[in-house]
């Protein structure tokens, strides 16, 4: 669907290696028939090359990565695995982004903040290099991070909530980011409005401008 962070990942993807797609979405609330036969879990993305079907992000990555040449893997075997450790580790920073968007109370409002900024803490010691996460090269836990630094600008920008206060260099990540061509084109039109129309059906906690 059009907010979710881990079809905008596939998106990038297929973008940095100039590859053509088409692709539909669908409400995931009320998933159409096709979709279900498609899709084991019900979840988004499913990825349909030819007859066959991929599901779940990190796998359609891969498979995107592998055939697609260059990798935007590290060569290196241990590299690779340390690459996909922090891929799964920002997977799961969209927990927060997306509680944080959802709260009802300030209670849920402050525990969705510090869930975030526990993440925070731990993806910044592992970022040594500059400007990408393996330093020069781009890679595919820059593109897994990428939708995540889109929500948190999202939430400065409309809600005056700065994640990132303290967080220098993740701060300096986040700008390299968005200002990708592929991380900006990533984003459907309407894609911010959306996230506030979420909001305020939610009757979120968190106020926007």
């Amino acid at each position: 669907f059009k907010v979710c962070p881990f079809v905008q990942r596939s998106v990038i993807l297929l973008k940095e290696k100039g590859v053509d797609y088409d692709i539909e979405f669908i409400d995931v609330y009320d998933p159409p028939a096709w979709f279900l036969e498609l899709s084991p879990t019900g979840k988004v993305p499913v990825l349909q090359v030819g007859d066959k079907v991929l599901f779940e992000s990190a796998v359609i990555s891969e498979y995107l990565d592998e055939v697609y040449p260059p990798s935007l893997h590290p060569a290196d075997p241990l590299d690779k695995a340390q690459n996909r450790a922090w891929i799964e580790y920002t997977s799961t920073m969209y927990t927060g982004t997306f509680n944080l968007l959802m709260a009802k109370t300030d209670e849920d409002v402050d525990a969705a903040k510090q869930d975030i900024i526990k993440n925070l803490k731990g993806l910044q010691q592992a970022k040594q290099n500059q400007p990408w996460f393996n330093g020069d090269d781009f890679s595919l836990v820059d593109i897994a991070a990428a939708p995540f630094f889109v929500r948190v600008a999202f939430f400065k920008e409309y809600c005056s909530l700065d994640l990132l206060e303290g967080f220098e260099s993740m701060q300096e990540w986040s700008d390299s980011l968005l200002a990708r061509q592929t991380v900006i084109d990533s984003k459907v039109e309407g894609f911010d409005q959306m996230l506030l129309s979420r909001m305020d059906s939610n009757e979120s906690a968190l106020k926007h401008n």
